[in-house]
């Protein structure tokens, strides 16, 4: 290796989150070094690959793992790209810990293996708490974040100092810096972890779920049809029905589509509760809002709108007549896009199934999947030849697209003569 070579002043620390999740006992995956003694000169010199833009950061060609110069860092600005990093051999160990955010990410590996833990985030991590590592922690206002993913991620409890930190970011209108690419992010990360209810939880707690995500900030307290829903909360229903889709191991389309299916209910006038009539074309108008302002990628956009507007039909699929089930496939683009279907019903089983009461089998899905192949099954193109045929040799307005719709709408009716309907109750 590499740092072999380098002279015996310095010193090579295993730091971060791989020391961290090796003392609970998950599996590491990626290793991060920190190099004290050294100029960026020397690591070169080395072997060393420079790929850092703002501080000194190294890849070793053999390992490709990241080796970066002890450094201290000075906010001059706000948010979180005003930093000045610096990077001499003179900076120590406990000087480039103490900047990093959490404590339980501010351990290290010495040469020998031994655990450099200055900060107790050994004891934090026994404890299941996020402690900031100093008041450093308030200068960067993605760290509200970063504290919100990692509650996601293990389930441990905010310090309370750390909270009071938090709000005092969200106060501060320091969020209102963050760049939507690194909110969105952020976001996608936690939402991707094992219990997302809990980054939820977490931001709202301290403010910044109102300030980022008021549309879904807006769900808590709001009640819906006890019938229906159990857990009654509309937000509490949301955050139920993220973690139902994390421990199903859903993609991140789903995820996303799930935490937006039910915006329009935040909009309900209290006058109207628990009802939410056409509360579904409210949430595609808010779904598209919270879309384009972070910025996501079209996937996600189109998985939260389909849900959004959607999730009702899908839910009563058994009892649609042909011409509902056609046209719910073609606005899903099923025929040409069958994954943009798999996450549709992957939200709206989460939405269903997440409920109180509500395992077993989401009905709805083997019958829409069953339903788009035999729309499949319908040679379109022999169709339409046809219908040139009995036009004269021409395509005539709309003769064809007509012609194939009501082949499909045939090979549906013909497919569900014989289905004895079992219904799906939601909202």
């Amino acid at each position: 290796m590499n740092r072999r070579s380098l002279p015996r002043d310095v010193v090579v620390y295993r730091v971060g989150g791989s020391v961290r999740d090796e003392l609970i006992g998950r599996a590491v995956a990626d290793r991060d070094w920190v190099v004290v003694g050294a100029t960026p000169e020397l690591l070169v010199a080395s072997g060393f690959r420079p790929v850092g833009r703002d501080f000194p950061v190294f890849l070793d060609p053999e390992t490709h793992e990241e080796y970066a110069l002890a450094r201290t860092e000075r906010k001059h600005g706000r948010g979180y790209r005003g930093f000045e990093f610096f990077a001499s051999p003179d900076v120590t160990l406990e000087e480039d810990l103490r900047r990093r955010d959490l404590t339980i990410n501010a351990m290290a590996r010495d040469p020998e293996g031994r655990l450099v833990d200055l900060f107790g985030g050994a004891a934090d991590l026994a404890a299941g708490v996020l402690r900031h590592v100093s008041p450093a922690f308030a200068e960067d206002p993605l760290r509200v974040l970063r504290v919100a993913r990692f509650a996601a991620r293990f389930g441990f409890a905010v310090a309370p100092e750390t909270d009071a930190l938090m709000r005092e970011l969200v106060a501060a209108d320091e969020l209102e810096e963050l760049s939507p690419e690194r909110v969105w992010q952020e976001f996608a990360r936690g939402l991707m972890e094992p219990r997302p209810s809990r980054m939820l939880a977490v931001l709202r707690d301290c403010g910044a779920l109102a300030r980022l995500l008021p549309e879904v900030d807006a769900l808590y307290g709001v009640p819906q049809p006890f019938a229906h829903h159990p857990e009654f909360d509309t937000g509490v229903h949301v955050a139920q029905a993220l973690d139902w889709a994390a421990a199903r191991n859903c993609p991140l389309t789903v995820r996303y589509a799930v935490l937006l299916h039910d915006l329009g209910k935040g909009t309900t006038p209290p006058s109207a509760w628990p009802r939410h009539v056409a509360h579904e074309a409210r949430s595609v108008r808010l779904a598209e809002r919270v879309s384009a302002r972070l910025r996501v990628p079209v996937d996600c956009r189109d998985a939260a709108r389909l849900a959004a507007g959607l999730h009702m039909k899908v839910h009563r699929a058994q009892e649609l007549r042909p011409a509902t089930l056609l046209d719910l496939l073609l606005a899903a683009d099923a025929l040409r896009r069958p994954e943009r279907l798999d996450a549709l019903l992957a939200a709206c089983a989460a939405d269903v199934r997440s409920r109180p009461g509500g395992d077993g089998d989401y009905a709805p899905t083997a019958l829409l999947r069953e339903a788009l192949e035999v729309v499949r099954g319908v040679d379109a193109a022999a169709v339409a030849r046809r219908a040139i045929e009995r036009a004269g040799g021409t395509d005539r307005g709309d003769a064809v697209p007509a012609a194939v719709r009501r082949a499909r709408l045939a090979a549906l009716r013909a497919w569900r003569a014989g289905e004895s309907p079992r219904l799906e109750g939601g909202g």
